[in-house]
């Protein structure tokens, strides 16, 4: 049996996969344990059938008085018609960094669930069934007024989820944050207190220094100049505390060329020299 890697097969060609996408699934014959790669945490509004999902250490079933957010990765979908020979959900795609942005946003605490769990089941009822009639309207739109829609749509499903599920929810939500560094990050989060300077920095993650700094600010919200200096120049007002080292002794070491421009750059930020800061 084929692997279908979803939601890649639900855009045409020459189209890039979305970072929020719905899709309305229909099917008019049964599928058993259908292999499924899902690259993004996934909603599947269960409107007409039933449908059963195998994890690698757990399995649920649904029918249409209950939807399921699942989380990204490698499942069995088992998809079964009901009386009136159809099968249908909406599908509601949204990336990591989607979900990111709406927990910076609105997220209170930042608690996970100590175990994994790869789907959380949601109640069906009148606000969900008017959400969803909704989204259906919006695939009428023009496409530009339809992306920002659903970007609105989508944060509303959230909080409403959040107020109806508490913090049961917004534990499940961090847990779907991946917690593995990436190799972008690895490298700069190496070189935090190193004396490399920006260019050499995005050499050693195979960037151009335009692309790096692109990079960075998505991945950091701020400017990698910036960032690097605030981190550097605090690490190094600890280690003039704490050491009995002057700063004529670890400017260098904190990527700075001459003790002038550290000296500069330490008291615009804390307000003191160097030199009062030396244990």
């Amino acid at each position: 049996m084929s692997i279908e890697n979803i939601p890649e097969i639900f855009h045409a060609k020459d189209e890039s996969v979305k970072d929020l996408f719905v899709y309305d699934f229909k099917m008019t014959s049964d599928v058993v344990k259908s292999k499924v790669n899902l690259s993004m945490n996934m909603f599947s509004f269960l409107q007409v059938g039933k449908k059963q999902v195998h994890f690698a250490d757990a399995s649920v079933m649904v029918n249409k008085e209950q939807s399921l957010l699942i989380r990204k990765g490698n499942w069995l979908w088992t998809e079964l018609l009901d009386n009136d020979d159809i099968y249908y959900c909406k599908l509601l795609f949204f990336s990591e960094s989607r979900l990111k942005a709406f927990l910076e946003k609105f997220g209170k605490k930042e608690d996970q669930l100590k175990d994994k769990v790869p789907f959380f089941i949601i109640e069906n009822d009148a606000y969900i069934a008017s959400y969803l009639d909704t989204l259906s309207k919006m695939s009428l739109m023009p496409s530009d007024f339809n992306a920002d829609m659903l970007s609105l749509k989508f944060d509303e499903i959230m909080l409403y989820l959040l107020t109806k599920y508490g913090q049961k929810f917004e534990m499940y939500l961090h847990s779907l944050i991946s917690k593995e560094i990436s190799p972008f990050k690895k490298i700069i989060e190496s070189n935090v207190y190193s004396n490399l300077k920006l260019e050499e920095i995005a050499f050693l993650c195979h960037m151009s220094l335009s692309t790096f700094k692109r990079n960075f600010i998505t991945e950091y919200k701020v400017s990698p100049g910036k960032w690097l200096q605030d981190k550097r120049l605090q690490r190094a007002k600890e280690v003039l505390e704490s050491e009995d080292l002057k700063a004529s002794d670890i400017y260098l070491d904190f990527g700075y060329s001459n003790l002038s421009n550290f000296s500069i750059a330490f008291k615009n930020k804390f307000g003191i020299s160097p030199s009062d800061t030396s244990k």
